[in-house]
């Protein structure tokens, strides 16, 4: 990601201070909320902004996100212009394939029945990724640059494997030497840590169904379904 983005240390602080699995699950579910807030307010009257949504529509499930926030005026508005244009999109292509089967077979095209890559693209997905991108980056700088966040770090829960891999894999991108070595390091044993606490709590839920352990204590171990779902596949579970 380029430099040149704004950093916004403020929220990536804040969700660290918190005591959560994945420090960026926090920030995803803060930036999809207000996502679905967005496309429901002013942004139905922004003239670009509905070009662009008429253009990739939205996911199914970020569909049912704004259904259940109960602005139905506003979905019906977008959802509407976006129909449109998909019908406008069928309607060209149909007319264009028409009287070409026989090409279409020996030059290996599209099948008329699937002409358009329709239902594959969300804006507010791409808008939640470039969001989560800057936030990686924003770790990332802040680790370098920051001289309390390494162990802010150090002392988290970690993250999902999920926004681990992907601030891994970016790492490289934007640190190098030492600094590289010490964060890949750090994030590393944090992860592996924290997995095992999780993993241990969810195990002593199990034994806890056993009538043997049944006076002893729960712990940590109430929510650890929950916990472990989450730090596997992100915040997926309430």
């Amino acid at each position: 990601m380029p430099v040149k983005l704004h950093i916004d240390t403020a929220p990536v602080w804040e969700a660290y201070r918190q005591d959560c699995e994945c420090p960026l699950c926090l920030l995803y579910d803060q930036v999809e909320t207000g996502s679905v807030e967005y496309f429901l307010g002013d942004s139905v009257m922004e003239p670009s902004q509905r070009i662009e949504v008429n253009e990739k529509g939205f996911c199914g499930h970020h569909f049912s996100l704004m259904f259940e926030a109960g602005n139905r005026l506003g979905l019906a508005l977008m959802t509407h212009t976006h129909m449109k244009q998909v019908i406008a999109k069928l309607s060209g292509d149909t007319k264009e394939v028409e009287g070409t089967s026989v090409f279409k077979r020996i030059l290996g095209k599209k099948s008329a029945d699937a002409p358009l890559q329709i239902g594959e693209t969300c804006v507010m997905c791409e808008r939640i990724r470039n969001n989560m991108e800057r936030y990686i980056y924003t770790i990332l700088y802040m680790y370098k640059h920051e001289k309390d966040f390494p162990s802010l770090l150090e002392k988290s829960k970690g993250m999902c494997l999920k926004h681990y891999e992907e601030t891994m894999r970016e790492a490289p991108n934007h640190l190098s030497g030492e600094v590289l070595q010490d964060f890949t390091k750090t994030l590393r044993n944090v992860e592996l840590a924290n997995l095992q606490r999780v993993a241990d709590d969810l195990e002593w839920f199990t034994r806890k169904f056993d009538y043997r352990n049944s006076d002893k204590p729960w712990g940590n171990s109430r929510d650890a379904v929950e916990r472990s779902i989450n730090k596997l596949r992100g915040h997926v579970v309430n």
